[in-house]
């Protein structure tokens, strides 16, 4: 979420896929082509179907009475340990500033290239605006658009990105920041509460918690068969906090038993996802799931992504309690900030870039 620019990075030219869908719109460049096992078709399925994906009731975690509180923090402990994926209604952020954002966000989007251009995110890092996590000339690209922003702590702003149009754009991310951070530490809680843990557990082991927004922008494309809007993987966050937009295609897709399971949004309510920092803190009882986005042949969408995560000075491993004779720990312990790092210099591959924390078990002899 940092800025870590690395100035020899060579990415090659990289089309902005806005602009190739209003100058060619049939045309696809080769490098936005995936190879036959990483297109749409593969593995995908009806089954598990959508709709079985965990709803969480987030007032009857906050208000409801104790047997609502119980039972909903069962359901969440299943969203968490069978699914990693949950949509949370009832959240409390007002429905007005979700519109607000993502009017925000969409303005941006539509405005000139030469004016986008203006907030370049450069190679290596994750702020501003392009293709973010592109590490070579020969790396395919994803059919989309990205605009980030670290947000909290302030030293991890970078002001020259923050854009003075749309008319109260960080006006907007500011107050829409502040509601979700807020959200993101009451799901820690309830998450923490669902594993035996105390709930203030996560909260006093982050530090100042790294909170970044990125706006994910999907135009059209000819053929979705053939492209990406996102590739897999899995989030380096805590937790993810993903607002689809309103009346948009449906592009999430999660990894669920080696199938891929298409999102279909809840009006109003917010997708969010465990992020590879909370399995190596439940050695792996919740684990961070494999999710990406696919394309649609006429519909546009856009994606308002948060990402919470512990301060770069802390240290991170499975929390003792998590760990016994029966259950041994599966991850070291490692400084967040360099796990931060290597995510962001590593392209998204699955959940490869976990390697980094995981213990690799010795065979025996």
């Amino acid at each position: 979420m940092a800025p870590i620019p690395i100035s020899s990075v060579k990415v090659g030219h990289i089309d902005d896929v806005q602009e190739l869908r209003k100058t060619k719109p049939t045309i696809i460049p080769e490098r936005f082509v995936r190879d036959k096992t990483e297109r749409p078709t593969s593995l995908t399925a009806p089954i598990p179907s959508s709709s079985d994906i965990p709803t969480i009731n987030f007032s009857k975690l906050s208000s409801g009475n104790t047997d609502e509180l119980r039972t909903e923090i069962s359901q969440l402990a299943t969203a968490c340990k069978e699914w990693g994926f949950f949509q949370v209604v009832n959240h409390g952020i007002d429905l007005s500033l979700l519109e607000s954002i993502e009017k925000v966000a969409q303005g941006f989007f539509m405005l000139p290239l030469a004016e986008k251009q203006k907030y370049p995110m450069a190679p290596g890092t994750v702020q501003g605006y392009g293709q973010a996590f592109v590490l070579s000339e020969d790396q395919k690209l994803d059919w989309c658009n990205m605009f980030a922003l670290g947000v909290e702590p302030k030293f991890i702003r970078n002001p020259s990105l923050w854009p003075t149009n749309p008319e109260k754009f960080s006006e907007t991310v500011e107050v829409y920041s502040k509601e979700v951070r807020k959200l993101c530490q009451n799901l820690l809680k309830y998450i923490a509460m669902s594993i035996g843990l105390k709930g203030d557990i996560f909260e006093k082991m982050f530090g100042e918690a790294v909170q970044a927004i990125r706006m994910n922008y999907y135009p059209p494309c000819s053929r979705p068969d053939l492209v990406l809007g996102l590739s897999p993987h899995s989030d380096g966050s805590a937790l993810t906090v993903l607002q689809q937009g309103k009346d948009n295609s449906v592009g999430l897709q999660i990894l669920k038993d080696d199938r891929w399971v298409p999102v279909q949004p809840i009006p109003n309510a917010l997708v969010i996802n465990i992020g590879d920092t909370i399995e190596v803190l439940t050695n792996g009882i919740y684990k961070s799931v494999e999710h990406r986005a696919v394309t649609h042949k006429v519909k546009d969408r856009l994606s308002i992504v948060t990402f919470y995560a512990p301060s770069y000075e802390v240290e991170l491993g499975p929390v003792q309690e998590l760990v016994d004779e029966n259950t041994p720990c599966k991850y070291r312990r490692y400084n967040h900030g360099e796990y931060s790092k290597h995510y962001v210099t590593n392209k998204l591959q699955g959940k490869k870039t976990l390697e980094f924390a995981k213990i690799q078990s010795k065979s025996s002899n």
